[in-house]
């Protein structure tokens, strides 16, 4: 690995941020927030619905079309005690389709809340769906690391553990709002063009389209692609060492369709819609790169690999994908990825990015750093000095580099 990740200090990727910065809520109409332009280093600022005018006919825009699930579930102890249960991801079956569409029993990898009040072995909620009773049950298996494994089961076949969740759940919305989660997340903390569970966490760059952004883009000529990536709560870890070799990434799930492949191989232009469609296309490039030099599949990306395997050129990976996928008679390729994308990392695919306004000592403020150099420093300042508002649900910028 020619680039160290042990000389890239965490203290040098942080600004001062207060907290009533921070967007609490989201504006009222979701276009209207504001929309910082950095073209190679010039910076100006607009609104959001005017993001058109920086989107040439000649780009392919990637979104992350994940839906945000109700992961939080609260049980109550006799003695009135709360145990919150957050899910993370399914593990049987770990198929997010097949997951959601269980009748009877399902396994997760959650987090608890309040863990040392759950003494005995199962937690009982009683819930109404259409006047209809259903025993919801939660039962602690085993420990993995700082998440518990527990099988939920429920006593009516009628509904899918999606509906239980939709009914009953609760947005999980960012810690550093410090605030409970509303009525309004549960629309507001979600894409318009979300389709697929399973995130626990919004790709927040999306929250700033409407259906009306969304139709001028394509009546300028643009190709809209879409891939799905499950964030996961992991999004939010800070990375506390010193340097970045001591921190572990987590691990994301995702999909890429075989169409989106061909349409990302023939593009001039690709323009990523968040970070997790960065880490998607990124990832997706560096298994065809793996498949090209060792002629060998393998559908997990581990934190490092992006700079141990030998680069090719970006049409090399992705016909090598390509045809993998047309030999196996496969229409998606369905992996998971760990990278870390830090400064000195040279990006394959990406040409443009949309994204909010990130955490200071962030892994995705080491991605927008990698991408537009020290300039970051530049943008945050601008972004700060120009009432610009922070993270999840805060304004938006467009970053073209030189």
């Amino acid at each position: 690995m020619s680039i160290k990740p042990e000389n890239i200090r965490i203290e040098d990727y942080t600004y001062n941020l207060p907290d009533e910065r921070i967007a609490k809520y989201p504006i009222e109409q979701r276009d209207l927030s504001k929309l910082l332009i950095y073209n190679k280093g010039k910076l100006e600022k607009n609104v959001f619905n005017h993001i058109h005018q920086y989107v040439d006919s000649k780009s392919t825009l990637v979104f992350n079309n994940t839906k945000v699930i109700q992961a939080r579930l609260k049980f109550f102890k006799e003695t009135g005690a709360q145990i919150e249960i957050f899910c993370l991801e399914p593990i049987e079956p770990s198929d997010y389709v097949i997951a959601f569409q269980q009748t009877e029993k399902i396994t997760w990898k959650c987090i608890v809340g309040n863990l040392k009040k759950w003494k005995d072995l199962d937690l009982v909620k009683i819930i109404s769906i259409n006047n209809q009773e259903i025993e919801l049950v939660a039962r602690k298996k085993s420990q993995e690391g700082n998440a518990q494994i527990i099988e939920f089961y429920w006593n009516n076949t009628n509904y899918t553990f999606s509906e239980i969740l939709e009914n009953i759940g609760v947005t999980p919305i960012p810690p550093y709002l410090n605030r409970e989660s509303e009525s309004l997340d549960k629309d507001r903390y979600q894409t318009v063009y979300s389709k697929l569970k399973g995130s626990v966490a919004a790709p927040t760059a999306g929250l700033h389209f409407t259906n009306e952004a969304l139709n001028k883009l394509q009546k300028n000529g643009v190709d809209i692609e879409e891939i799905t990536l499950h964030v996961g709560a992991g999004t939010f870890k800070p990375v506390k060492s010193e340097t970045i070799n001591e921190h572990e990434m987590h691990t994301e799930h995702f999909v890429v369709n075989k169409s989106t492949i061909i349409k990302l191989l023939n593009s001039e232009k690709i323009v990523a819609v968040g970070t997790t469609s960065v880490r998607t296309i990124e990832s997706i490039y560096w298994i065809g790169a793996r498949l090209f030099h060792k002629n060998k599949f393998d559908a997990h990306l581990s934190q490092w690999e992006a700079y141990q395997i030998p680069s090719c050129t970006k049409k090399e990976a992705l016909q090598k994908l390509l045809d993998y996928l047309l030999k196996n008679n496969l229409n998606e390729v369905n992996a998971s990825t760990q990278i870390m994308i830090f400064p000195g990392y040279e990006f394959k695919m990406l040409n443009a990015l949309i994204t909010n306004f990130h955490q200071p000592k962030s892994t995705l403020l080491l991605l927008i750093a990698a991408f537009i150099g020290s300039d970051w420093k530049r943008v945050y300042d601008y972004a700060l000095k120009n009432d610009f508002r922070f993270l999840s649900y805060g304004d938006s910028s467009m970053l073209i580099p030189n």
